[in-house]
């Protein structure tokens, strides 16, 4: 083989359907590496990686994308911890969508970068030899190396292949899912972020495209929760399970209606568990119903802008914008039901974010909350309160 048939097909000499194919593996590869090892075991705990399979996947990182375990890590739980202010590493709320989404690579190198992050937040990641003395010390001779492995086996079409290779995780990761992900999408729970499901079928992100259930529960390693939503990463986490190569340790507690209706310690468990759930279905079950029954009377038009109203109903009025919050406004008061609803949401939110108070009380309040709720003359907020009373986590 001479030198312009080495550049022109490499030594496998792959047709341009092969190295298509080959391509959708390796950057599949890498997503998982991100998803399962970075994500859901490194960073929440969610699941326990056999020692062989985190040790290929820092090395397959490494390779591919120059990122460490450490500062990954450290970089994602601050997210969570500071998520939607000035201090969350890569928020479009703070940043705007178009830097997030186009420039999330450049914030991520930038927070990686402070070590006060690194210190509080990067405990409990590997520390070992070949994390301080390969990894870390020559920490993107990884990249170099990989961009020649794929030219000498694809030939110069290898650049384009290991550019794609290096783009995918900044991109989608970086981008989409910090991006987008706080921006526009469907929610299935109330969380105190504006974090989104992008779409009901987690693939080309290894599920990492559920981000709003990601959110609710940060610590389960499986991101789909109702019907109809697939999470590619957990199909790989049960069949590594089957195998002996992955021990599930966290998944979303089910909550169950029960033939018990009285507000208790199991009952208290079970709301405070699924918080954000039953936010998100007295949304849907108490306040989109009133709001249907309350302006079936009024113009198109004014229905017709109902649906931004309906849609941020689940998101805290301090990451709306103006126009958002005069339509809360406009819409809350000029009803008084609408009004009455919107008040025990936030009384009944309120007692569930309480600091210390002891059980005895949060039930006692809670009785109290229901007591009312029925009492209010409002039919679809009577049905939840009593519904509310029969919830329980299912047993295991």
């Amino acid at each position: 083989m001479n030198i312009l048939d080495f550049l022109q097909h490499g030594l496998l000499d792959f047709s341009l359907l092969q190295i298509l194919v080959t391509l959708i593996v390796t950057t599949q590869i890498t997503i998982l590496a991100v998803t399962l090892y970075l994500h859901r075991e490194q960073t929440h705990k969610g699941l326990i990686l056999h020692p062989i399979l985190k040790h290929y996947f820092r090395f397959h990182l490494w390779m591919t994308t120059g990122m460490l375990t450490k500062e990954w890590v450290a970089v994602h739980r601050k997210h969570h911890a500071k998520c939607e202010t000035e201090d969350d590493p890569h928020s479009p709320q703070h940043y705007g969508i178009r830097k997030v989404l186009f420039s999330g690579v450049g914030l991520y190198e930038k927070e990686r970068l402070n070590q006060q992050t690194l210190d509080k937040y990067g405990k409990g990641t590997p520390n070992d030899w070949v994390e301080n003395f390969v990894y870390s010390k020559f920490h993107f001779l990884g990249v170099v190396l990989m961009l020649l492995i794929d030219i000498a086996l694809f030939g110069v079409i290898g650049i384009t292949f290991w550019a794609i290779q290096i783009v995918w995780i900044p991109f989608f990761a970086a981008g989409v899912i910090n991006g987008l992900g706080h921006w526009s999408g469907y929610r299935n729970y109330a969380t105190d972020d504006c974090s989104t499901n992008l779409t009901r079928f987690g693939f080309i992100i290894g599920g990492e495209e559920l981000h709003n259930n990601h959110h609710a529960f940060p610590s389960s390693c499986k991101f789909a929760h109702t019907k109809g939503e697939y999470d590619w990463g957990w199909i790989v986490i049960k069949f590594l399970n089957k195998v002996g190569l992955a021990k599930i340790k966290k998944t979303v507690p089910e909550l169950e209606q029960s033939n018990i209706s009285s507000v208790d310690l199991d009952a208290i468990k079970a709301m405070l568990t699924h918080k954000v759930n039953l936010l998100q279905v007295y949304v849907k079950d108490v306040i989109k119903p009133a709001i249907a029954v309350e302006y079936i009377h009024h113009t198109k038009k004014f229905k017709k802008s109902s649906d931004k109203f309906l849609n941020s109903l689940s998101i805290d009025w301090r990451f709306l914008d103006d126009d958002a919050r005069d339509l809360f406004k406009q819409y809350i008061n000029i009803s008084p039901t609408v009004e009455t609803i919107i008040k025990f949401r936030d009384d009944l939110k309120e007692i569930w974010e309480s600091r210390g108070q002891s059980t005895e009380q949060m039930i006692a309040e809670i009785k109290e909350w229901c007591h009312n709720a029925e009492k209010s003359g409002v039919e679809v907020l009577q049905t939840y309160a009593q519904k509310l009373q029969t919830y329980r986590l299912k047993s295991t």
